[in-house]
This record gives C-alpha cells, sequence and structure tokens, in this order.
C-alpha cells in the first residue's frame, strides 16, 4: 500500500464469475479523519436534503451529506448487486490481511462502517476511534466489545484531564440511539440511491449492532464477566465466585 504514514484499509472483494473490485480507505494517522479527493461528478442522492436523516445537525447551507459523498464511488459500484451474492473478501492492513468467504453485504458493512464513521458527520464521528482497531467480518460479540473498551477509554482520559467520567456507559447508549438514527436515514438514503440491496443491507447489518448494544449494557455484561475472573477476584485466581 502507498503512502506509509496514513493508515490503510485495502478491501478487495473477488467474485465467482472471475471480476474483482478493490477499495483503498486511508485514514489520517492521529484524527482518523477519511482522507479522499472531492468526486468529480457528485450524484443527486449525495446532497443532504436528499433524505436527510432526522437528526442531522448540518446547517442548511451545507450542499452534501459528508457521509455520502464518501460513499458515492462504493455505492455506486454496487448499485445493482444483491446482498447475498458470495464474495471472497480480503481486507489489507499494515499488519495483517484477513480473508473471508462471505456474502457482499457482510463484506460492505465493515468498509461502510469505517466510511461512515470517519467522514466528519457530526453524529457518526463518535464512532471514529473504533476504526484505528478495525476488526473485519467482526461478529456483535466483538463489536459490544470493542465498543466499550473504546468508550471507557475516553471515560479514563476525561478523568485525567479533570472531568466527570461516565462509568454506567448511559453516554454510549445515548451515542448509538443518535448512531441508529443516521443509521436508518442512510438507508432510506441508499434506497433511492441503488437498484439492489447489498448497500442497504450492509447498513442493516451496522445497525442491528447499534440496537444490541444497549441490551448487552442493561444486562450487566454479564457475558463478559467470566472472562474477567482473574482480575475480579481480589487472590487473582480464576475461581468461581462464591
Amino acid at each position: 500500500m502507498a503512502d506509509k504514514n496514513n493508515i490503510h484499509y485495502l478491501y478487495r472483494f473477488q467474485f465467482e464469475n472471475g471480476t474483482e473490485k478493490s477499495f483503498d480507505v486511508a485514514l489520517d494517522e492521529e484524527s482518523l479523519e477519511l482522507l479522499r479527493e472531492e468526486p468529480t461528478v457528485k450524484p443527486e442522492w449525495a446532497k443532504l436534503k436528499f433524505s436527510q436523516c432526522e437528526n442531522c445537525p448540518l446547517s442548511d447551507d451545507v450542499e452534501y451529506c459528508p457521509v455520502a459523498l464518501s460513499l458515492a464511488g462504493l455505492v455506486e459500484s454496487f448499485s445493482d448487486s444483491v446482498s447475498y451474492e458470495a464474495a471472497i473478501v480480503t481486507v489489507e492492513t499494515r499488519e495483517r490481511t484477513y480473508v473471508k468467504k462471505t456474502t457482499l453485504q457482510k463484506g460492505l458493512s465493515g468498509i461502510i462502517g469505517i466510511y461512515m464513521s470517519t467522514s466528519n458527520c457530526p453524529v457518526l464521528s463518535k464512532m471514529r476511534p473504533m476504526t484505528r482497531f478495525h476488526l473485519p467480518f467482526a461478529n456483535s460479540f466483538e463489536t459490544f466489545f470493542r465498543s466499550i473498551s473504546s468508550y471507557l477509554t475516553a471515560q479514563l482520559l476525561l478523568l485525567r484531564r479533570g472531568e466527570a467520567p461516565d462509568w454506567d456507559l448511559k453516554g454510549l447508549q445515548e451515542i448509538y440511539k443518535e448512531v441508529n438514527t443516521a443509521n436508518k436515514g442512510m438507508s432510506l438514503r441508499l434506497h433511492k440511491a441503488t437498484e439492489k440491496d447489498a448497500n442497504i443491507n450492509a447498513v442493516v447489518i451496522l445497525h442491528s449492532f447499534g440496537d444490541g448494544i444497549s441490551y448487552f449494557i442493561e444486562s450487566g455484561l454479564t457475558d463478559l464477566e467470566p472472562m474477567f475472573k482473574v482480575l475480579l477476584n481480589k487472590d487473582g485466581s480464576a475461581k468461581k465466585n462464591s
């Protein structure tokens, strides 16, 4: 990959008919902002007022949705693709390479998630720290852990600044409520912008993660607790709590 000073996620989709499509997502090393060239042709569906998200805080003088502009090339490449089309998806990073035979919608959900959180949307940018530790093909359990860990790291940094941290994760739940509203808006936008459902259902997968995390938190993180016995028991053992 070019430009080693930045973070790159190279997504490559290989299909059974022999065709291949590649997308190199580049992020600024420090800010994690998406680095991209301005599209020469901006699609009508990328305009801010075209199916604008209900909770969009951008002012009327912003002509284009920043997320839609970032997604334009990817979305148009798969506008006539169906969700369950089989593909071998390869994701190359600086540290390692991931490969999986999966459905197109699952492969797309990962790259779309990166674009959405790094394109300077005031709502979705709150998910940006997770992109530094992007895990392709992550399941819900892995996604919940990464999300909670990222949020708690931010609370520790706030504490060190002398500000009040949110250890109960109430703020994280509020963030996901807003993110899910934005995901819903993007799904509606893509429904009008594409012929078939691969792009749309990729966003639906992201939405399902957001729906699940509130329940995961409210359950008291009981699914995580057994893994932390050596840290939770005062003697440092892995024995069951009595």
